[in-house]
């Protein structure tokens, strides 16, 4: 069973129970947003295992796993940071898929990326996926575009398993 891109957290969490299938989260900019978007799903708590909200650089580091030499050399606003979240999560939480979100809300630009610069990941069996978006908006809404995002990416990879190449260090698959 798969979920359609556009279905929402609802199909989502169908689609994982019905594959016997957990997922896990590791947000930067979204700040728990997404994790709070799935768990407002009745069930949600047969497939979701839990999620890190890793703000601040050195949390990202310690407790999502992203190598710190990546986040010196590129800063945290980086697709291979949204594959190492998404990775170290799955890792961490022991799940199937793991979700990654980081980037800039504002109102200021961070580590030379401009408001409105997302990356989106989605670790599974298959390898990862990674979204690059510019979305429009203020704060609130661009945490909330990239939700969304995150939720069409993990409908995407749950729709067709392998279809990208998984993501190497310094390799991120970035799409619109």
């Amino acid at each position: 069973m798969s979920a359609p891109s556009g279905e929402g957290p609802a199909a989502l969490v169908a689609a994982l129970a019905a594959r016997g299938q957990t997922l896990a989260v590791a947000e930067s900019l979204t700040g728990g947003l997404l994790a709070a978007t799935i768990v407002d799903v009745p069930g949600a708590s047969r497939v979701f295992r839990g999620g890190l909200v890793v703000y601040a650089s050195d949390l990202k580091i310690r407790l999502a796993g992203v190598p710190a030499e990546l986040v010196a050399e590129r800063g945290v606003v980086d697709p291979d940071v949204a594959a190492a979240l998404a990775d170290g999560v799955r890792e961490r939480c022991g799940t199937d898929w793991g979700l990654g979100t980081t980037g800039v809300a504002g109102p200021d630009p961070l580590d030379g990326a401009p408001v409105g610069t997302v990356y989106v990941a989605c670790a599974g069996p298959d390898g990862t996926r990674v979204r690059t978006l510019r979305l429009p908006g203020d704060r609130a809404a661009i945490r909330r575009a990239a939700v969304g995002a995150a939720l069409d990416l993990l409908a995407a990879c749950l729709a067709s398993p392998g279809r990208d190449r998984p993501a190497q260090a310094g390799q991120a698959t970035a799409s619109a």
